[in-house]
């Protein structure tokens, strides 16, 4: 019996179908509402384990069309992750991990694949055994995914955690030596990493060897202790953070509760002038590197306050916005953008990846329409992207600035003739006080002599 193949836009209708008739769906008894979860729970295993497949295929077709137009090998699919992130509104990197887990599944762990087929796996725990399996050949990949996948009944009730457990204890059987390499470039990979939090946090993450970790932490905890019986005020996690800061940072520690230690580093902080002279319009604070962070209008009038009575300097920076929401242009006859062009492309895309659904911070400054085409190195054809985006438009991808006056648009054209529009985000304040006048504050804390 031929089965016609499930196209695009039958998953499209039938998914409106579903989504038409939600409400109703959701009016059975418990029972019944209990049955649709677990349903859509396995339907949606089962739409990653079909997405899976389709992205190799996709990979194995752009790389055939590829080869026969004479494209080198290590050339050959470049992109291919990004365009998988942009279907699935992901950002390049997560594209890219999630191009590299369906090529495992479908090549490597069929086991694995059929199980998410079915719903008894979800995409997160196929990718936990995808992972710990990493270290070792494709044959003794396969030994472990027939062993615990070959049969759904093995994984019912099994949990997260459990069934890393059971993957790492059978690696480790089968290739000790695997095992030890894979710690020794884990250890090779040891850093500190930088994120936002919500309400002006920020976690600073520290990947380091277990024993090493385990020695920072029960220090910190032995001095905050000590801190706690000298008759400190401070809880036991203040203690500990504020003791991070003052030894990474060299300032005094404050012993305040309420207040974090000031330390050294430059933050910019772009508000509308409004909230200045008291208003409610909330600012926005970025850092190189570091993705933008909406803080309320109190918080940051209290930011420039405290930099202002700790005696260190705040330098103004005016920038101004048109009616339409852009900020100043600036312009260069240089190839790469100048610091201040850069700066600016960083403050008008909240920091954060100009490319739809990438919420990296920006690292990169990048043309538009290329330089080879006739590109200007100006405003209006700058953005900022992240490493793996600026790398994917390699591939092939077009890019047109639309919106020359209003905020800054642009529209990206794969090579299959897919388009994504993204338009940079408003300025803060934006509509609160009608066109606003920006300003870019630059507080910089410098250390003590």
């Amino acid at each position: 019996m031929n089965v016609s193949p499930v196209v695009a836009s039958d998953v499209v209708a039938w998914r409106d179908r579903l989504a038409r008739g939600s409400t109703d769906a959701c009016e059975g008894d418990a029972g019944d509402l209990v049955d649709l979860i677990a349903a859509l729970e396995d339907l949606t295993s089962t739409a990653r384990a079909v997405q899976a497949e389709a992205a190799v295929a996709f990979d194995a077709a752009r790389r055939a069309s590829e080869a026969a137009a004479g494209v080198a090998s290590r050339l050959q699919g470049r992109g291919v992750g990004g365009e998988v992130a942009l279907a699935r509104k992901e950002s390049a990197a997560r594209g890219q991990s999630l191009l590299g887990l369906a090529r495992v599944l479908v090549v490597e762990m069929p086991h694995t694949l059929d199980r998410l087929r079915d719903g008894t796996l979800n995409e997160f725990r196929a990718t936990i055994l995808a992972r710990e399996t990493g270290c070792l050949n494709a044959e003794q990949r396969a030994a472990v995914d027939e062993e615990l996948c070959c049969s759904p009944a093995a994984l019912v009730g099994v949990g997260t955690r459990e069934l890393a457990g059971r993957v790492r204890r059978r690696v480790a059987l089968l290739d000790p030596a695997a095992v030890a390499r894979r710690n020794r470039k884990a250890e090779s990979e040891r850093g500190v990493s930088l994120r936002p939090a919500p309400d002006t946090m920020a976690y600073l993450t520290t990947l380091i060897p277990m024993a090493q970790g385990v020695a920072v932490y029960a220090t910190l905890q032995r001095d905050a202790d000590a801190k706690k019986a000298a008759g400190d005020d401070r809880s036991r996690r203040q203690l500990t953070a504020d003791l991070v800061v003052s030894r990474l940072t060299g300032v005094p520690d404050t012993g305040v509760p309420a207040q974090a230690p000031a330390v050294p580093v430059t933050v910019n902080i772009t508000l509308p002038a409004p909230t200045l002279a008291g208003g409610h319009a909330p600012a926005l604070l970025t850092a190189r590197g570091v993705a933008g962070e909406v803080v309320p209008a109190e918080t940051a009038r209290l930011l420039l306050a405290h930099s202002i009575t700790e005696g260190v300097g705040a330098w103004f920076r005016q920038l101004y916005a048109n009616p339409l929401g852009r900020l100043v242009a600036l312009t260069s006859r240089q190839r790469t953008f100048p610091d201040g062009l850069a700066e600016l492309l960083q403050v008008q895309g909240h920091g954060i990846c100009a490319t739809p659904w990438c919420d990296a911070p920006i690292q990169h400054s990048d043309h538009i329409v290329p330089v080879e085409d006739d590109g200007a190195t100006d405003h209006h054809n700058g953005q900022g992207l992240c490493a793996a985006c600026n790398h994917a438009k390699q591939a092939g991808w077009r890019q047109s600035a639309d919106s020359p006056i209003g905020r800054p648009a642009v529209t990206t054209t794969t090579p299959t003739g897919h388009r994504y529009h993204a338009t940079a985000p408003a300025p803060p304040g934006w509509g609160d006080h009608g066109p606003p006048r920006a300003f870019m504050i630059d507080i910089q804390w410098l250390r003590a002599a």
